[in-house]
C-alpha cells in the first residue's frame, strides 16, 4: 500500500468514525498550501473552518508560541501569569467591550455564553429559578456538546444523544416576525450566527441583524453573536456584525483566535454581564493559559492593523465576482457569502458536494462539502490572488468536465 493508504487504514482501524475526511494525509503546510505524505501539494481553500485565517505556519504566530514555550505554558487559573492581563485587555479593546472570559474550544465558549445568559437572567433580570429561555435559529451550528446539540435542527448532529437539555426556543433564521413572537418575559438571550457557516454560508436578509439588536434591546434580552467562524477578519471586517453596524451584548469567539496553533476561545462582553460570575462558579484548567494568551495576543496585534480585514474584503470581492459568473450557467445553482467565505450550491446532476470535493482533491484543491450539494470555500486570508485564481480555475475545470 502507499503511504497514504497505510495511514488511512491505520486511522480507520484505531479511531472512532466520527469524521469522514477526504482521503489525503497532510504531512506539512505553509501559507495556503499543504503537502501530503507522498509529496503532493494542495491548495487549502478551507483554512480549518476559519481557524487558519492567518495561514499555515504563520511566522509571527509560530515565533510567539516558541518564545512562550521556553518560559511557561500552563499555570491553571489557580495562579496569575504575566500574559493574562494583556490578553484580556487587548481582546476587550478589539471587541469594544469591557471583560473577557477565556476558554479553549468554540463549544466551550458557547456553553459559557449559555451559562452567562442564564445566570444574568436570574441575578440581574430577576427571573424565577429554572425559567430562563434562550432563542436560537434553525440550521444553526454552535458545537457538539449535549446542551448545544439539544437546540440543533440537524438530525446527524442530534440523533441518539437524548435526553436533551431544555430551555431553548428555535425560530427560522432571518425571520424577525418569528423571533418577536417567540419572545416572552422569560427570554434571557438570542443566540445566533451573523452568518451561518455549517448551514452553507447563509447570509441573513439585510436588516435582520439590526432588527435582532432592536428587539433584544426593547425586551431587555441579551444579543449573543457567535462569531467563531465569521469573526476575526473572515468577512472583510473584524466581526461580521459590523457589516450592518451592529454591536451585540456578547461575542463568542474561537478558531482564528488561536491562529491555528493552539485552541483559544473566549466570551467577550460588558462588566455588567460577565460580572455575574463569582469565584468557583465557572472555570477551565487550560482556559487563558500562558501559551494560548501569547499566541492570541499576536493574533490580536495582527488584526489591529486592519490589513487582514482589508485583504479579505478585496480578495473576497474578487472571489464572489468569479463565483457569480458560474451561477446560473447550469453547474452552480447559487453562491452566497461575504469576504473570503462562500457557499456554492452545485447542481445535483453534477454530483454531491462530497463528490465535487473529491474531484477537486484530484486537482490538488481542498474544500469541504456540507448539506448534500454545497461546498464551502474559505481560504486563508494570506492567500495570493494568483493562488486563489488557480484554485478557481480548477473549480471551473471540475464543473465543466
Amino acid at each position: 500500500m502507499s503511504a497514504t493508504e497505510t495511514a488511512i487504514a491505520s486511522a480507520e482501524a484505531h479511531s472512532a468514525h466520527n469524521y469522514h475526511p477526504l482521503p489525503v494525509v497532510v504531512a506539512s503546510a505553509e501559507g495556503a498550501w499543504m503537502t501530503d505524505v507522498e509529496g503532493r501539494r494542495y491548495l487549502d481553500l478551507l483554512a480549518g473552518y476559519s481557524a487558519l485565517n492567518f495561514g499555515h505556519g504563520n511566522r509571527r504566530l509560530i515565533d510567539a508560541a516558541k518564545a512562550q514555550l521556553e518560559r511557561v505554558t500552563l499555570t491553571s487559573r489557580a495562579f496569575h501569569h504575566d500574559r493574562f492581563a494583556d490578553f484580556c485587555t487587548r481582546l476587550a479593546e478589539l471587541c469594544g467591550m469591557e471583560m473577557v472570559l477565556p476558554m479553549n474550544t468554540g463549544a466551550e465558549a458557547v456553553e459559557t455564553a449559555v451559562k452567562t445568559a442564564r445566570k444574568w437572567g436570574y441575578r440581574v433580570k430577576g427571573l424565577p429559578d429554572g425559567m430562563a429561555k434562550i432563542i436560537v435559529a434553525s440550521d444553526n451550528f454552535h458545537g457538539r456538546t449535549t446542551t448545544i446539540i439539544s437546540f440543533s435542527t440537524d438530525p446527524e448532529a442530534r440523533a441518539d444523544y437524548g435526553p436533551y437539555t431544555p430551555g431553548f426556543e428555535i425560530v427560522p433564521y432571518g425571520d424577525l416576525t418569528a423571533l418577536r413572537e417567540a419572545m416572552t418575559e422569560n427570554t434571557v438571550a438570542v443566540l445566533i450566527e451573523p452568518i451561518q457557516g455549517e448551514a452553507g454560508v447563509l447570509v441573513p436578509p439585510a436588516g435582520y441583524l439590526p432588527g435582532v439588536r432592536e428587539l433584544t434591546r426593547e425586551r431587555n434580552v441579551l444579543f449573543i453573536a457567535d462569531e467563531i467562524q465569521s469573526g476575526l477578519g473572515r468577512t472583510g471586517k473584524t466581526f461580521a456584525c459590523e457589516h450592518e453596524g451592529v454591536v451585540p451584548d456578547m461575542y463568542v469567539l474561537g478558531k482564528a483566535l488561536g491562529g491555528g496553533v493552539v485552541p483559544v476561545s473566549a466570551v467577550v462582553s460588558s462588566a455588567d454581564i460577565l460580572g455575574v460570575f463569582k469565584p468557583g462558579e465557572h472555570g477551565s484548567t487550560f482556559g487563558g493559559n500562558p501559551l494560548a494568551c501569547a499566541v492570541a495576543l499576536e493574533v490580536i496585534a495582527m488584526l489591529r492593523t486592519g490589513e487582514y480585514q482589508e485583504r479579505a474584503a478585496e480578495l473576497g470581492d474578487h472571489l464572489h465576482r468569479e463565483l457569480g459568473l458560474l451561477a446560473g450557467g447550469g453547474a452552480v445553482e447559487a453562491v452566497r457569502g461575504r469576504g473570503l467565505w462562500a457557499g456554492v450550491d452545485i447542481a445535483p446532476a453534477l454530483g454531491t458536494g462530497r463528490e465535487i470535493s473529491e474531484r477537486l482533491m484530484e486537482e490538488r484543491v481542498l474544500v469541504k462539502d456540507t448539506h448534500g450539494s454545497t461546498i464551502r470555500i474559505a481560504p486563508p486570508l494570506v492567500i495570493s490572488k494568483e493562488d486563489l485564481d488557480w484554485g478557481l480555475d480548477r473549480l471551473r475545470a471540475v464543473l465543466s468536465a
